[in-house]
């Protein structure tokens, strides 16, 4: 008998370099799969469906809902963002590991279904250092870059739900920092 995938959960406040971090880790650890999340938000510039994202629309979102196709599911921001939950069961049970890119609350609901989930927190080194990826991306206008930040403060009273934490000062040193967590917990 096979034995079961690890669910691995990286989050972050928006900003916090998670979806950054995820992309490096699975380019150095290619027998990771990778959960894309459903969202009801508009695409981003030069963002793919099916590859950043599953876009859909507010009513398929719904219908999503409705039939229980996630694990979890969370509005964020003002848009909604959910984990699709056949591919995480399918590659699971083959027992292929999986790294998913997620907020605080869904990172919270993942640990409530899968309770062997291995959470990971990714710290700014600062709100300094957070604020001005946030200006950086050009993303968010002004207004939404200050309600990132507010919401990232009470992100991190979430921080003792996590198993790891990791301050992401410099990203190779954050790559091989998880990489290592990873490592260890498929060992353990």
């Amino acid at each position: 008998m096979k034995k079961r995938g690890i669910l691995f959960v990286i989050s972050s406040p928006s900003g916090g370099g998670k979806t950054t971090i995820c992309q490096e880790i699975l380019e150095e650890l290619s027998e990771l799969a990778y959960s894309i999340s459903v969202t009801s938000r508009r695409p981003r510039p030069g963002e793919r469906d099916g590859r950043d994202y599953f876009f859909v629309s507010e009513e398929e979102f719904d219908k999503k809902i409705e039939r229980d196709e996630f694990a979890e599911w969370a509005q964020v921001h003002g848009h909604r963002y959910g984990t699709p939950r056949q591919f995480l069961e399918e590659t699971l049970n083959y027992g292929r590991d999986i790294i998913l890119d997620i907020d605080v609350q869904g990172a919270l609901k993942i640990k409530e279904r899968y309770k062997e989930a291995c959470l990971i927190f990714l710290l700014p080194p600062s709100f300094e250092v957070l604020a001005s990826r946030l200006k950086r991306r050009r993303t968010d206008d002004k207004t939404e870059v200050e309600l990132r930040l507010r919401r990232a403060r009470e992100e991190l009273a979430f921080l003792k739900h996590y198993h790891h934490a990791v301050v992401n000062r410099d990203l190779s040193q954050t790559v091989e920092e998880i990489k290592s967590i990873i490592t260890a917990e498929k060992t353990s």
